[in-house]
């Protein structure tokens, strides 16, 4: 009789311990909501009363001083200065209530208001719902130009498609990025270190390197071992992407890219295509990271005209936004002098 009380009495409990944590999901979902909508309608009091003064800046300074003594005094410091001026920095950047997503916080919204760039804060707000980047993992995208280097790749109007629809990832170009930023490995820029060294850190740091590489990809195995004719060769990184439903093969090198570098990513690609492929698994990906891309060895090698080997270069640190924009357009321009070439203009 004990034993059926017991086996009642955890399912009586089960049953009830659903509920309540269901119950408080959507009670923390219903405050979140009603905070960021009252935040948006308090900004938008706020620009346009702001835009009835005859002398906007003035007026602007005025309105949200009085503002926050008073609210401060009656409902605490959520409502000083610098929150009002989120507020309605907040609803300049989202002036249209219908484009704000529920499942996000109000401090997603507070990183996405600083997004100056449209289309950028357009695909952040997008990929935020679509990842369920927790605030950490958007701010550090957004600091490591995310959507400058993926844009850096795509033509003008897939370029705008990254605003409306995301990161759409339909072929092995739409998983490379250019540089790849590893900032978060706390390797210092004149720091010595080995191949083996990064490896080891990129595993230890592998929820980061998940983020850096991107949607959909799933760690398999590190340093895997294919043998072919009795000798043994090491695969530095493993990966499979879902989305794409392929392997993915991170060869790790340091300093200059090599036509060796090249032939050994192909070699490893080759092998997985006829031992590791499994049925409906699409072509293997092969990816050499490394710290100097030549691009002349791009020009005249495999990478050139391949649509499954690629070679991207690695950065340790998180760039200025002035330095890594200099960067891309330098890339761009060198990838449009090469499309003019090809053409024949």
């Amino acid at each position: 009789m004990n034993e059926g009380l017991s086996r009642d009495f955890e399912s009586i409990y089960a049953e009830v311990k659903n509920i309540i944590e269901h119950t408080r999901d959507n009670v923390y979902k219903s405050i979140n909501s009603n905070l960021v909508l009252a935040y948006w309608n308090i900004g938008k009091i706020i620009v346009e009363e702001e835009q009835k003064g005859s002398n906007r800046a003035e007026y602007g300074t005025f309105l949200i001083q009085t503002l926050a003594e008073r609210l401060t005094n009656e409902f605490g410091k959520g409502f000083n200065k610098s929150n009002l001026k989120y507020m309605r920095n907040f609803y300049t950047a989202f002036p249209i209530r219908q484009a704000l997503l529920g499942e996000l916080s109000w401090t997603h919204y507070r990183l996405l208001s600083s997004v100056k760039n449209e289309d950028a804060r357009g695909f952040y707000l997008i990929e935020t719902a679509k990842n369920r980047w927790s605030t950490r993992e958007l701010e550090r995208q957004i600091n490591s130009l995310l959507y400058e280097r993926l844009a850096l790749s795509k033509d003008p109007a897939e370029v705008k498609k990254l605003s409306t629809q995301g990161n759409l990832i339909k072929t092995s170009k739409d998983l490379i990025k250019d540089p790849y930023v590893l900032e978060f490995l706390g390797i210092k820029q004149q720091q010595n270190f080995f191949e083996k060294d990064l490896e080891a850190l990129l595993i230890s740091r592998l929820q980061e390197f998940l983020l850096e590489l991107g949607a959909g990809f799933a760690f398999v195995e590190r340093q895997k071992r294919i043998t072919v004719d009795g000798d043994h060769y090491y695969i530095d990184l493993v990966f499979y992407n879902y989305i794409l439903k392929c392997f993915v093969l991170i060869d790790l090198k340091l300093g200059k890219l090599t036509h060796q570098d090249i032939g050994q990513i192909d070699f490893y690609v080759r092998y997985f295509e006829k031992e590791e492929k499994q049925p409906g698994d699409n072509p293997t990906i092969g990816l050499i990271l490394c710290s100097n891309k030549n691009e002349a060895m791009v020009k005249y090698t495999l990478l050139n005209e391949s649509k499954t080997l690629f070679a991207s270069k690695y950065k340790l640190y998180l760039p200025s936004e002035e330095e890594l924009k200099k960067e891309l357009t330098r890339e761009r321009e060198l990838i449009e002098q090469e499309k003019r070439l090809a053409n024949g203009k």
